[in-house]
């Protein structure tokens, strides 16, 4: 398809969110210009986000993303929950019925990498510490100021203007989208531990601490990661092989938030700019990736003012979600946890319940894309 050029697209951001929106809109045939803040893609020893799920392999898949992905990623055959050590249930994710596995494992570093690798074959590359300074204008005939490594300051009158900055989206403040929502009580913990040797990387693990709860992740073929809601939780950390380093750490608290429109006039917005919430499922960077995959196909075919109508009860579906299994795994009532600590082996063996469980983590609870046929 030959590139046209009825509109100019400017992103904000440069992370999976706005580097997807730039392939999906590069691959049908529409060229946009992509700046960042940030000084280059996520480090690699950050991980931040880890799953790619089922939908986003879906969306990823005719940009050839996809398969770069399953070439470099972990796959996941089990969730694992237990309390106090002892197992309560177990997820096989070979059970699911589906192209894809629900959660295949992947730093977000290494996502954003294969991203960029497939956008620079457009002839496209972010433009790093690039900051949007100031907004004038509306959101009909939007105005930004760029201020880029060098000092230059640009002024750039887009026909559409997306925030894909993040939870802080300058984007999202300077046009005045409301950010409603609140923070739950929990603080959580995070570290990352690379090992001596291989570990097995087939399973993500939710230990149930009564009160708290220790989570084990894969990373890669070496390093775990391990959150907590227990800020001592290192010391309760069974180490599967010898420890070489803790590679990352970190702390952070939960909020819920989303905004009421996720677009005015020719300003949108998408992933964290448009909503946050807990990490539990792994849905925030694959939500994020989602409203690219809808935002291109929509000002692909002129109908970019449905693009709110059509992602915001997507978004309120996930934020009921996790909102729900962070609530599950952050219980501190002693009875509540005690009652949680017996309902789960009996559900353990009903299949409605493995089946719905897998569908929300492989990210099928909300609508499937209509451009793809047969997706799910």
């Amino acid at each position: 398809m030959g590139e046209r050029s009825e509109k100019s697209i400017l992103i904000a951001g440069a992370g999976p969110t706005g580097l997807t929106l730039a392939l999906e809109l590069a691959r049908r045939g529409l060229k946009s210009r992509i700046v960042a803040k940030a000084a280059g893609p996520t480090p690699i020893h950050e991980s931040r986000a880890l799953g790619v799920n089922a939908r986003t392999l879906t969306l990823l898949e005719a940009s050839g993303v996809s398969a770069l992905i399953l070439a470099k990623a972990r796959r996941l055959t089990k969730f694992k929950i237990l309390a106090a050590g002892k197992p309560l249930a177990t997820v096989e994710t070979e059970s699911f019925r589906s192209r894809y596995c629900p959660i295949q494992i992947l730093a977000q570093g290494e996502t954003e990498r294969l991203l960029l690798q497939r956008l620079s074959a457009f002839g496209i590359f972010p433009e790093w510490s690039t900051e949007l300074t100031t907004v004038s204008g509306d959101v009909e005939k939007p105005v930004i100021t760029l201020q880029h490594a060098n000092g230059r300051v640009e002024t750039a009158e887009p026909d559409v203007l997306v925030g894909a900055d993040g939870a802080h989206s300058a984007v999202r403040k300077a046009f005045g989208f409301g950010f409603p929502g609140n923070a739950i009580e929990s603080r959580f913990f995070l570290a990352d531990y690379r090992y001596a040797q291989p570990v097995d990387t087939g399973f993500i693990e939710l230990n149930f601490l009564n009160p708290g709860v220790l989570g084990r992740l894969p990373v890669n073929e070496d390093t775990l990661r391990y959150l907590s809601t227990d800020a001592d939780f290192e010391t309760r950390i069974e180490h599967p092989a010898m420890v070489l380093e803790r590679t990352w750490s970190s702390e952070f608290r939960i909020s819920f938030r989303h905004v009421e429109t996720m677009s005015r006039g020719h300003v949108f917005l998408a992933g964290d700019a448009a909503h946050v919430h807990s990490p539990a499922g792994a849905r925030g960077m694959n939500l994020g990736i989602e409203d690219a995959c809808w935002l291109a196909f929509l000002i692909s075919e002129g109908r970019e003012q449905e693009y709110s109508s059509l992602r915001i009860p997507a978004v309120k579906t996930v934020l009921k979600d996790t909102r729900r299994n962070t609530a599950f795994i952050t219980l501190k009532n002693p009875v509540l946890t005690g009652l949680r600590s017996r309902l789960l082996p009996l559900v353990d063996h009903l299949p409605s319940v493995s089946t719905a469980f897998l569908r929300n983590a492989a990210g099928q609870d909300t609508p499937p894309p209509p451009w793809i046929p047969g997706a799910q």
